[in-house]
Formats: structure tokens, C-alpha cells, sequence
């Protein structure tokens, strides 16, 4: 593949734009509102009503959904690699 036929991947995004981060994680420990608290270190106007969740059949995990605003693409993973280096997160999308 040459120069002309990759993509950028901030080609593939224009910023400004919704996104929903979604994460997974430890049913511990109010999980939720740690994502949140990250999520508002690095996104403008995110509060407890951008947050979704739900537990997993058994309870021991539980998926957390934020609806906010993305800037661009060094904010996002910024956010990514701050919810991933966490020990409970199992996984961040």
C-alpha cells in the first residue's frame, strides 16, 4: 500500500462529534462514577445524566456508557489510555 491509499485515521472522524465511550469493568467499588470523574478530567460538560449502565447477568461486571462531546482524536485516547491503565477496567471501546 503506498502513501496515497492509506487512511488518516482522523480522516475517519470529524471533530467535534457525539461519541459513546463504552467501558467495562469490576462491579466494584462505584466503577461508574470513577469513569465519569475521568471523563470529566478531559471532556467539557459531562455529568452524571451522560452515564448509562448496566450490570452483567451474574453481577460481577458491569458496562458503563458515556455519551459526550469528542474534540479530537488525542483526547479520545487520552481518555482510553487513562480507563485502561485502571485496575479494574476489563476493557474500554
Amino acid at each position: 500500500m503506498n502513501d496515497k491509499d492509506s487512511i488518516d485515521e482522523d480522516q475517519l472522524m470529524t471533530f467535534p462529534c457525539d461519541f459513546a465511550l463504552k467501558v467495562m469493568g469490576l462491579n466494584i467499588d462505584d466503577y461508574s462514577a470513577y469513569v465519569l470523574s475521568v471523563c470529566q478530567k478531559h471532556v467539557n460538560d459531562v455529568t452524571s445524566d451522560c452515564v448509562h449502565t448496566r450490570p452483567s447477568r451474574n453481577g460481577k461486571y458491569i458496562a458503563v456508557t458515556v455519551q459526550l462531546i469528542a474534540t479530537s482524536r488525542q483526547q479520545l485516547d487520552e481518555l482510553y489510555i487513562e480507563l485502561n491503565a485502571y485496575k479494574h477496567t476489563k476493557m474500554a471501546l
